[in-house]
């Protein structure tokens, strides 16, 4: 049998060994949870949401021990581990309060000896490949959504974030959720392929766009639902009115949050020329304040960098930025000693033939690029093939609707940045992804809408 070793990102050490699934396991799941579903799919919906929020209790009992464990496996600061799993509650609160009304029968139709109706059936068994930056988060956008809405889930933690999403299954069960109806998958990549190819009625996987591509490579043919929540390279502007302290420790954090590893990142920022240089200096004194180090001490604000082959990404920009003129204002390279490190990086005199400003850098590294006008701005914002998110920082709120309406995102931001809410809807453009979570759409994703045409004769 094959194993999974998971190590400790900020030291290096080996955690924890685990056996890992195989075609074989991976299909006799995918069996168990289909002769599960329709079952769990009967089960009243007051029942499955009574489950779902005694899971919400007991993470919120265990919050402390859960955030350890996601601490050691993906090298989060402790913090930011208690802020993902305290901010998950309000996703479950609204998936909860939604559910009924967002899958309840509706009548759209009546008149005499003729009504038409709309249904909302679960799709069935739901392959969900997650990610390992915010287990918590990403997850539960789908795992909770497609339990609620009567769907067996295979679920397939990455394979960086393993023993959290162990963690979630024993809770999961333990708040009444049967086992074969979720059921956690073991393994890394060829796990995933295998729980891909199995007869699953929808893939929903959060991760690269490379990958993503070869899912829908794999999965479109099938002709079965499909969601993919890839990457980004996400850009905000600061137009000339803005209050520039303001503005740069928004950012900051915006860029340098969960060490710059979330989808949602600020990766690229744009200053009007007025503005810059107080900006650049404000946004330099926040980032030397942020604290690197032990992801389990209380200060720690930068943690370590979750997979070991992301520092070769994060020196390769760096390199390429200073080789085509870049000034590079502090960090630059991967720190010395075990564990994965890299410190906060910051180059301005940047431009659009550098990698740091097309590519997807997830990393604590951002570039900050002097523009004359907002039609640049706008322009730039727009020179790229990822579309997750994009903000504006101006005092001027009609100036910054006009400009977000002409930037290609699925998400915009005014005056904030690295924001989701589980009110809105979570998609992407281009290389982004397709599909989306969250929202009540997010919650009839996971359902199949049925027309009803009935006529009394």
């Amino acid at each position: 049998m094959s194993t999974l070793r998971i190590d400790d990102p900020a030291t290096g050490e080996t955690i924890a060994e685990l056996p890992a699934d195989d075609a074989m396991s991976i299909a006799a799941k995918v069996r168990k949870a289909r002769a599960a579903q329709a079952k769990w799919a009967g089960t009243p919906l007051e029942r499955r949401i009574a489950a779902i929020e005694r899971f919400r209790s007991m993470l919120l009992a265990e919050q402390e021990s859960l955030a350890l464990t996601l601490t050691r496996e993906v090298g989060k600061p402790i913090r930011q581990s208690r802020n993902e799993l305290a901010g998950v509650l309000a996703r479950i609160d609204f998936f909860t309060s939604q559910l009924a009304s967002a899958i309840g029968d509706e009548t759209v139709h009546a008149e005499p000896g003729l009504c038409e109706q709309i249904t909302h059936p679960p799709l069935g068994v739901i392959a969900n490949v997650s990610a390992w930056n915010y287990p918590y988060f990403v997850g539960a956008n789908v795992f909770v959504a497609a339990l609620l809405t009567g769907n067996a889930v295979l679920y397939k933690p990455s394979e960086h974030a393993t023993l959290t999403g162990l963690e979630i299954a024993r809770l999961l069960h333990a708040s009444g959720v049967d086992p074969d109806v979720f059921q956690p998958i073991v393994g890394a990549g060829d796990a995933g392929a295998a729980l891909i190819a199995q007869d699953v009625d929808g893939v929903y996987f959060t991760g690269s766009h490379d990958t993503g591509a070869r899912i829908a490579a794999a999965v479109g043919p099938r002709m079965i639902r499909m969601q993919l929540e890839l990457g980004g390279k996400d850009p905000s502007y600061v137009r000339a009115d803005a209050d520039a302290r303001v503005a740069a420790a928004s950012l900051a954090d915006g860029a340098m949050y969960n060490t710059g590893q979330s989808c949602c990142s600020v990766e690229r920022i744009y200053v009007h020329e007025d503005l810059h240089d107080a900006f650049v200096a404000h946004f330099l004194e926040t980032v030397n304040g942020f604290v690197l180090g032990d992801p389990r001490a209380e200060d720690t604000y930068i943690g370590a960098i979750t997979r070991a082959q992301q520092l070769d990404t994060l020196d390769a920009q760096a390199r390429d930025a200073i080789d085509r003129g870049a000034t590079l204002r502090c960090g630059g390279s991967r720190l010395p000693g075990p564990g994965n490190w890299y410190p906060p990086t910051v180059f301005t005199e940047v431009n659009h033939e550098m990698a740091l400003m097309v590519e997807e850098s997830f990393g604590p590294i951002i570039g900050i690029q002097r523009v004359s006008s907002d039609d640049q701005a706008v322009a730039l914002m727009n020179d790229t093939r990822y579309g997750l998110t994009a903000g504006v920082f101006t005092r001027d709120e009609a100036a910054a609707r006009a400009l977000l309406s002409r930037v290609s995102a699925g998400s915009v931001y005014w005056n904030c940045c690295d924001r989701v809410s589980p009110r809105l809807p979570w998609s992407g453009i281009g290389r982004s992804g397709i599909g989306l979570t969250l929202s009540r759409y997010g919650i009839q994703a996971f359902t199949r809408p049925k027309a009803w045409h009935l006529r009394n004769a």
